[in-house]
């Protein structure tokens, strides 16, 4: 059997290997490239990079041990530190760092060519954006579930603490400022997008008090229930587009940006496991599904790349960014591959969930 799963790592690199070369041009350089290459060698290089990569930060950087206890059992106060079953618990860590800052960072950077972005992407996300996360995480665990501030003014002193704890809150303000605008401009005046969302938190506060005190453990049984709400919500969203229920749901600027507020603040005070965490996890199969549909696309159709893998903007003087590829490539696409951002995630509520040690791996 170990002979049977080294061979086939052994291919999956070998195909890994392959694919960049096809998506760089390297193979057949005259010709244009399909993108279903550039989903290949994605798939690949994640999966090999989680099994062995992630395996060794793991096992011997990070030492994961399931013997130590964590925060959430050390300091369970059924609010904050709550154990959380780890699918549900990687559910609310993806919303929370999935915003529209990986979406945004890659269309910008297409003036260079699809290949400088491709590559930062994978490689970026894996020798960086991962190991910043990861380690992040498992620091704070093992720092009972500190903030980044908090462990600055523990580790370092109270003048990089106090300095770390303006920079975070500015940094916040700024990012969900921008975050709240791009959801206010995607709801305004679209009712099937604000009664789908609006429909998501119902459903969450449904799945965390059936998580909790209904059917407690049966986590694959509420996914079901939950993502089948979930489909119902968007055909809910569609149907009532063309009934004189729309206008309830087609909203002014002002009263999302009111809605936006009011859900924050209930979202950030109530024990994590009523809305927050149950809501995140139900909102990441939607994201996660998207990829999934739109990497299936890919395959299916198998489309041809019309964008040139480098442009001559990698040289500055771009339509839309001025400066060169380097550094400009890594500002461009910085929540995509690394991100300061995450870290916050990373040292926030999650560390305060996690049910074992091992658990941070796959988080």
């Amino acid at each position: 059997m170990k002979g049977f799963l080294s061979i086939l790592w052994i291919a999956v690199a070998l195909l890994a290997a392959f694919s960049l070369s096809v998506a760089a041009g390297i193979f057949f350089p005259e010709e244009k490239v399909n993108a279903l290459w550039l989903v290949v060698a994605a798939i690949c290089i994640y999966t090999l990079a989680y099994r062995f990569y992630g395996l060794f930060l793991a096992k011997k950087v990070a030492e994961l041990n399931d013997l130590r206890i964590t925060p959430a059992h050390r300091f369970y106060d059924g609010k904050n530190f709550y154990p959380t079953p780890k699918y549900v618990l990687f559910g609310h860590h993806f919303a929370a760092v999935v915003g529209a800052g990986p979406l945004l960072g890659p269309i910008l950077a297409a003036q260079f060519g699809y290949l400088p972005g491709f590559l930062w992407i994978l490689v970026g996300s894996v020798v960086a954006g991962g190991v910043h996360d990861f380690i992040t995480l498992v620091g704070s665990m093992r720092r009972n579930g500190r903030s980044f501030p908090q462990i600055a003014l523990d580790e370092i002193g109270p003048v990089t603490g106090i300095a770390a704890g303006i920079a975070v809150l500015l940094i916040v303000v700024i990012a969900m400022a921008g975050m709240g605008l791009a959801v206010v401009n995607a709801l305004y005046h679209n009712p099937w997008g604000t009664l789908t969302i609006f429909l998501t938190i119902p459903i969450g506060l449904f799945m965390g008090i059936y998580m909790k005190y209904i059917r407690p453990g049966r986590v694959k049984e509420i996914t079901l229930i939950g993502v089948f709400l979930l489909l119902g919500s968007v055909i809910g969203g569609h149907l009532i587009l063309n009934t004189p229920y729309a206008l309830y749901f087609s909203l002014e600027r002002q009263t999302l940006v009111y809605g936006l507020a009011i859900y924050g603040f209930a979202a950030s005070t109530l024990p994590v496991w009523i809305l927050l965490t149950p809501r995140d996890y139900l909102s990441t199969f939607m994201k996660i599904g998207v990829v999934l549909l739109l990497a299936a696309g890919v395959v299916i159709i198998s489309p041809v790349v019309q964008m040139p893998p480098v442009t001559r903007f990698i040289h500055g003087g771009g339509p839309i960014i001025p400066g060169a590829l380097f550094p400009f490539m890594f500002i461009t696409i910085a929540c995509g591959a690394i991100s300061g951002f995450h870290a916050l995630v990373a040292s926030g509520t999650t560390p305060k969930m996690i049910d074992r040690e091992s658990d941070a791996r796959m988080i």
